[in-house]
């Protein structure tokens, strides 16, 4: 029987039986190689929120069944889908992205968290050879951080916590403890400050450190107030700086690319050339490349057996390593 993660109260997981529906014909089924945990999300609904919830959004199976009119998945093939924490996925072949040959699973499941951030990159006006700030270098600014810099663009990461500057310096990256708003070569040059921190001095630095015209955008999660600051600090330099404050929504773009079609001028993204899978297809290949962006002294694989001790150990500081992969 199939089984999936389910918290069912406040600081409880649980592992809950679960049966698929027919297999459509264009769909794929099978068994779940790993699944990968999204720390900022899954400790916020692990210790609150209306229950039962099922975390999770991303996974690599294996291609086991196959609906009659799949065509771009041959069996055995793994790939890359936003399912849950579960020990099989079924989804249509067109939400399924397959990995690279000889990529592993525990790797090309990260390119599911590299979305998250790759929607600025698909939207900003900033471009290529501009300076670029990324706010927090947990697991998404991390990686937001490396694809900035893959992208051409001129990348400082900040965070105060040494340990992540350390991880950061490590893979090649320029890593500050605070935003350099006195430096000359920084302040009101910033093209685009992204923020995976959600903390509101952090956004306010950021407004003041770009350029005019220049982007902050919010990826990061504001879960709670950090400090007593009054609102009026942030709107102040957004008005007198001109910066443009933005959500970094990850669904601003399509799930799927369409080209521009007439007749469907009012059923929505139409002529939308960037998507969700789209974004998805350029992480795996940026992490197929050799070494450019180091993830194996980051990344933790978990036995998936008990549930509770894992999500207790995340919630308590215990999961160390940025990304944390269950193997199923």
């Amino acid at each position: 029987m199939n089984k999936e993660i389910v918290f069912t109260a406040p600081n409880t997981a649980e592992l809950w039986e679960f049966e698929f529906p027919p297999l459509g014909e264009t769909e794929i089924r099978g068994r779940t190689v790993c699944s990968l945990i999204s720390p900022g999300t899954e400790t916020a609904w692990f210790t609150q929120g209306e229950y039962p919830l099922k975390p999770g959004y991303a996974a690599v199976f294996e291609a086991q069944e196959l609906g009659r009119k799949v065509s771009s998945i041959k069996p055995g093939q793994l790939v890359l889908c936003m399912g849950g924490h579960r020990s099989a996925q079924q989804f249509d072949e067109k939400y399924v992205v397959p990995l690279p040959k000889g990529m592993s699973a525990s790797t090309g499941v990260i390119a599911r968290l590299m979305g998250v951030s790759m929607t600025t990159l698909m939207t900003t006006k900033a471009r290529p050879g501009d300076k670029v700030i990324v706010s927090g270098a947990g697991p998404v600014g991390y990686l937001a951080a490396h694809q900035c810099k893959l992208a051409g663009y001129d990348v400082a990461v900040i965070d105060p916590n040494p340990q992540r500057r350390e991880e950061a310096i490590k893979s090649g990256l320029n890593a500050l403890p605070s935003f350099p708003l006195e430096d000359l070569d920084y302040a009101k040059k910033v093209g685009l400050v992204i923020d995976c921190s959600g903390h509101e001095a952090a956004i306010l630095d950021a407004c003041r450190i770009v350029r005019k015209n220049g982007e902050v955008v919010l990826v990061g999660v504001p879960w709670k107030a950090n400090t007593d600051m009054l609102a009026h600090a942030i709107l102040n330099e957004v008005f007198f700086n001109y910066v443009n404050l933005r959500s970094g929504w990850e669904w601003e773009v399509p799930l799927l690319s369409r080209d521009f079609v007439w007749e469907e001028l009012y059923e929505g993204y139409n002529n939308a050339p960037y998507s969700t899978f789209d974004g998805f297809k350029r992480a795996l290949k940026w992490l197929s490349l050799d070494g450019v962006i180091p993830l194996n002294d980051l990344t933790q694989d978990l036995k998936m057996d008990d549930p509770q001790a894992i999500y207790s150990d995340l919630v308590s500081g215990k999961l160390t390593k940025p990304f944390n992969v269950l193997n199923w």
